[in-house]
Parts: structure tokens; C-alpha cells; sequence
């Protein structure tokens, strides 16, 4: 298999360029703006996006990356909250924001299209771990109940994150949150 050859610096640029157009507008307007509005915008041709990105999918592959990598250590952060509740939740409401404000991450959260969960674990991001841990963490500390599951906190996640399909309504996320707060909570023994 040949080398890799390092990008020459306009290609660097035009690369760089096409990625945060890709960003701004797949956060805007979901995933399903076309590669070459996507390079329109960028002010390159379909080619270079192509050489870039072979297909739409890689692009959005490092997008999530790129993104995934700052959420997961944001994560991995909270595993060291002293109070694991804390932790669990906060990490929540951060995901709950992020699907909010970038209409394309909320797609790939909800599993529209893409499966960011394999594109993460690609670039070496483990978020279903993390989330794993956090629960586990909530749930040993009595906060969370015992019988949640990672997949149902992933299905809350895409429900509050679908109140916000229209636009952001911070008075809305605040609301589910901490509806979804309360249903966790462990029921008092009868």
C-alpha cells in the first residue's frame, strides 16, 4: 500500500474550508444539503470535495470526529464529578444542548441516516462507553434506577432532542430534562 503523502498547503486550506462550511451547514440545516451546495458554499468545485471526501458519508464522518472527540472528553470529565447524579445529568443536558444547536449531530444521534456511534468508534471515540459508565456511576450512587438501560437513555435523548426539531427552545429542553430527570429517579419502595 503507498505512502500517504503529506497536503500540499492549499489542499490543507481547501480541505480545511470544506469541513467547516460542512459543519456550519449540516448544523443548520441537517444532513441533507447536497455535497455540492456544500462545496458552492465552500467556494471549491464538487472534485475537490470528492478528493477530501470520497462520499458525503466521510465527510460527515469527520465532522463527527471532530465533534465527538471534545464531547466524549467532556464526558470522561464528568466520570470524575464527586457527585455521580451530577455527572450523569450534566452530561445529558450537554448532549441535549449539542443535538439542539446542530440539527445534523441531532440526525446522527437519533441514528437518521448515519450511524455516528461507528464513525465514532472509528475515530477511536467510545460514547456508548461513556454513557455506560456514567449510568453505571448514577445507578450505584441511588440516583438513576437500577432497571435503565444505555438504550433508554439514548431514546430519552432523541425525544428531547426532537422538541427542538423546529428551533431552539431552552425553556422546552429545561422541561424535558427534568422530566427525564424525574422518571429516573428511583421509585420509593411501597
Amino acid at each position: 500500500m503507498p505512502e500517504e503523502r503529506p497536503l500540499r498547503a492549499d489542499a490543507r486550506r481547501n480541505r480545511a474550508r470544506v469541513l467547516a462550511v460542512a459543519i456550519d451547514t449540516f448544523a443548520a440545516e441537517g444532513m441533507s444539503v447536497p455535497v455540492h451546495e456544500i462545496a458552492r458554499r465552500a467556494g471549491v468545485g464538487t472534485g475537490t470535495v470528492s478528493r477530501h471526501f470520497p462520499t458525503k458519508e466521510a465527510l460527515y464522518e469527520a465532522i463527527v470526529r471532530e465533534r465527538v472527540g471534545q464531547i466524549v472528553g467532556d464526558g470522561r470529565a464528568l466520570l470524575e464529578h464527586g457527585d455521580p447524579a451530577e455527572g450523569f445529568f450534566a452530561f445529558f443536558r450537554l448532549m441535549a444542548e449539542q443535538g439542539a444547536a446542530d440539527r445534523g449531530l441531532a440526525e446522527g444521534l437519533a441514528g437518521v441516516g448515519f450511524d455516528m456511534e461507528a464513525a465514532a468508534a472509528r475515530g477511536g471515540y467510545d460514547v456508548t462507553g461513556v454513557w455506560r459508565e456514567l449510568l453505571a456511576r448514577a445507578q450505584r450512587a441511588g440516583a438513576v434506577r437500577g432497571d435503565v438501560e444505555v438504550a433508554d437513555v439514548k431514546a430519552l435523548l432523541s425525544g428531547c432532542v426532537a422538541r427542538e426539531r423546529s428551533g431552539p427552545e431552552p425553556a422546552a429542553r429545561e422541561r424535558m430534562i427534568a422530566i427525564v430527570r424525574g422518571g429516573l429517579r428511583p421509585t420509593a419502595p411501597a
